[in-house]
């Protein structure tokens, strides 16, 4: 039996399963021989979700105040113990997920794998219920779900020291539980006999007929007993196919947004599947199947929270290869039973509409003739939707989710070149699309995005920081043509990234000057260090390298490197040996290899002092601030830590890093992140 057993009420959300509840508890409870984890799959619209959702109602103590437990089967009832937890991964990706969990448990690793040996030094064992993995990721062609079982959810099932109950994709179940000792994990799958619940079903199209629960009043919905033998009949007809609770939602919203000419005797008008509910209900209402699934498949392909109502119609016409703005605008009726508005939180006035349920979206993709010809037809339509080829003035949607349609349509290498995308675009959901192609597909921009990424989203850092980052990201990896780029945005950035060079080892750093007639011209750096090409799209002004009063002497601005000795270009200092000095221009990217460093002027204590901007210092963030109303003029932070740091009187920050140095100018008072 899997329905209400010996006389008991049937819980009051799920109203059956009492088979998978028995299972759970079970689990729950840790009784010997019970499995440490437990696998909840079944086909998508299977009702996973809401059994889920129905068991942790029963493992939290709040709830279960509000619950007649004494009524229940008590062998459903989990015992009452603190509630487990549960991190969704709604959104995330596996490594996000990971670091939900860690600070959950207030783990101080750093490294991924330092999460689970400090999980398993836990003096007690800890209990984690992760529901919907089939939504993880915010970018639905990089297959976040797989990812989040093998390099999360695996490494916790193996963790002896934490008993797991994760709903997975069926194709994902086997592939969770293997390799762990027989009688350590038991799958739970809705669709095979032992665990279908057909009394259940009949309970939950009867709740949705039902005028207390919100259906309309009607005949075969306010007579009792009209209204359980139609709720029996579309259950029996959902059970010929696969049981699916999303088959029986669908069959009630459509008879109920469209009563007109339903016969509840007749069970020809009732669905055996998803696909039928979908097929079933065009015809009712007299239109094509296939003109209902054409204005339903740019919502099968959204991303994210789903699609702004004002692309639907360019998107449904761009994939269906014709004009649908007058089906869509005249369809609400034949659509409506599909659709869920959404409101983001953030933004009130903004609707977005996606499919009522993921198992929808799967069965509208699942009849496209060919899904990746349709993501290209949207990915080029959303491109065409970019005002001007300006992603500051697209639609949030276009300038956030073209790249996840674009990698649908295997064309994202591409499309990862502009420097505005870059900046404009979600750094979450652009990393996500960008790492799920092979990095050897990557243009030399794409890999420089891909590199600076963990920072723009470790800072979450808004578009004038994200394009800060990446301009000095830009000039590092000798692409001074996308640098400037980023300056034409209209962000109005803080700095211009100078020159960058690639000497590593760097322990100190001083600015300074230098008069000519001490320093032979200044020339190119040789090629094993690494400077950045001489045009960098800057310009350091008409007084970059001399005095402009011709009866003064010229003199040059350097930057004083302390580098290991051997250093290519760098000439020894001290008599103990160890280390060398590197000169080298501070507003251009030149190597002075023969100049003096006896000759070279640092500025004094007082011209410091006077200069109007001053430097201060952490691990990993350097500050520069206005002295005048001591307001934060530049924030950086880098990936590496900062080893030495100084700043000139007229404002050029010297910087090295692990990965070398670099000469930033700042420019304005806007506070921006640079790594």
């Amino acid at each position: 039996m899997t329905g209400p057993t010996e006389g008991y009420p049937p819980h009051p959300h799920i109203g059956g399963r009492a088979a998978a509840l028995r299972a759970l508890a079970a689990w729950r409870t840790g009784s010997p021989g019970a499995p440490r984890v437990v696998v909840l799959t079944g086909s998508s619209g299977s009702g996973r979700s809401r059994l889920l959702t129905g068991f942790l109602m029963l493992c939290d103590p709040g709830f279960r105040k509000q619950v007649a437990l004494d009524e229940l089967d008590p062998s459903t009832v989990p015992p009452e113990l603190p509630a487990p937890a549960v991190p969704s991964p709604e959104g995330l990706t596996a490594a996000q997920m990971l670091w939900v969990l860690a600070d959950h448990f207030g783990l101080r690793a750093s490294r991924t794998e330092d999460v689970y040996v400090e999980l398993a030094a836990l003096p007690d064992p800890v209990t984690v219920v992760v529901p919907d993995v089939d939504r993880a990721g915010p970018v639905r062609a990089a297959d976040e779900p797989a990812l989040l079982v093998r390099e999360v959810l695996k490494p916790l099932a193996a963790t002896e020291a934490v008993r797991l109950l994760a709903d997975v994709p069926r194709p994902l179940a086997a592939e969770l539980a293997d390799g762990l000792p027989e009688g350590m994990a038991q799958i739970i799958d809705l669709d095979e006999p032992e665990w279908t619940d057909p009394e259940g079903l009949v309970l939950h199209a009867g709740a949705a007929l039902d005028p207390q629960f919100g259906a309309p009043e009607l005949p075969f919905t306010t007579d009792p007993d009209t209204r359980r033998s139609l709720a029996e009949a579309i259950a029996r007809r959902a059970a010929t196919t696969d049981g699916s609770r999303l088959t029986v939602q669908l069959a009630v919203r459509g008879i109920l947004m469209h009563p007109d000419g339903f016969d509840p005797a007749d069970e020809t008008l009732l669905p055996s599947s998803v696909g039928e509910a979908v097929d079933l209900h065009a015809r009712r209402l007299g239109a094509d199947p296939r003109t209902l699934r054409l204005m339903l498949a740019p919502l099968a392909l959204a991303e994210g929270d789903g699609l702004p109502v004002e692309l639907w119609a360019r998107l449904a016409s761009a994939v269906a290869g014709e004009d649908m703005r007058e089906a869509i605008a005249n369809g609400m009726l034949l659509a409506g039973p599909f659709l869920q508005p959404v409101t983001p939180d953030e933004d009130g006035d903004r609707t977005l509409l996606r499919l009522l349920h993921p198992g929808l979206a799967e069965e509208i993709r699942a009849g496209l003739p060919d899904v990746r010809a349709a993501q290209t037809q949207i990915a080029m339509a959303l491109l065409e939707a970019v005002p001007e080829q300006d992603w500051g003035k697209a639609d949030p949607y276009v300038r956030d989710h073209t790249a996840g349609h674009t990698l649908g349509a295997g064309l994202l290498p591409q499309l990862l070149s502009d420097p505005g995308l870059f900046a404009h675009a979600d750094p979450v959901t652009l990393r996500a699309a960008v790492e799920a192609v092979p990095v050897e597909s990557l243009a030399a921009p794409a890999r420089t995005y891909l590199r600076t990424a963990p920072l723009l989203t470790r800072t979450q850092a808004p578009v004038g920081m994200r394009a800060a980052l990446l301009e000095t990201a830009f000039i590092e990896d000798g692409m001074p043509e996308h640098a400037a780029a980023l300056h034409g945005l209209g962000l109005d950035l803080p700095w211009q990234t100078l020159w960058s060079l690639p000497v590593q080892g760097v322990t100190a750093v001083t600015v300074g000057s230098l008069l000519a007639e001490f320093a032979e011209p200044a020339r190119q750096a040789p090629a094993e260090i690494g400077d950045a090409p001489a045009d960098t799209g800057t310009d350091a002004g008409p007084d970059a390298g001399a005095d402009t009063d011709t009866d003064a002497p010229a003199a040059l601005p350097v930057a004083v490197l302390v580098v290991p000795e051997g250093t290519p270009g760098a000439r020894p200092v001290g008599e103990s040996g160890g280390s060398a000095v590197l000169v080298h221009g501070l507003l251009q990217p030149t190597h002075l290899a023969h100049a003096d460093p006896g000759q070279i002027l640092r500025p004094s204590e007082d011209e410091r002092a006077a200069a109007p901007l001053a430097l201060s210092r952490g691990a990993d963030y350097l500050r520069v601030w206005d002295r005048a109303d001591e307001k934060v003029v530049a924030a950086l932070i880098s990936d590496t830590p900062f080893t030495a740091a100084d700043i000139s009187p007229d404002g050029i920050l010297l910087v090295a890093t692990g990965r070398g140095v670099k000469a930033l100018r700042i420019l304005s008072h806007g506070s921006a992140i640079a790594s």
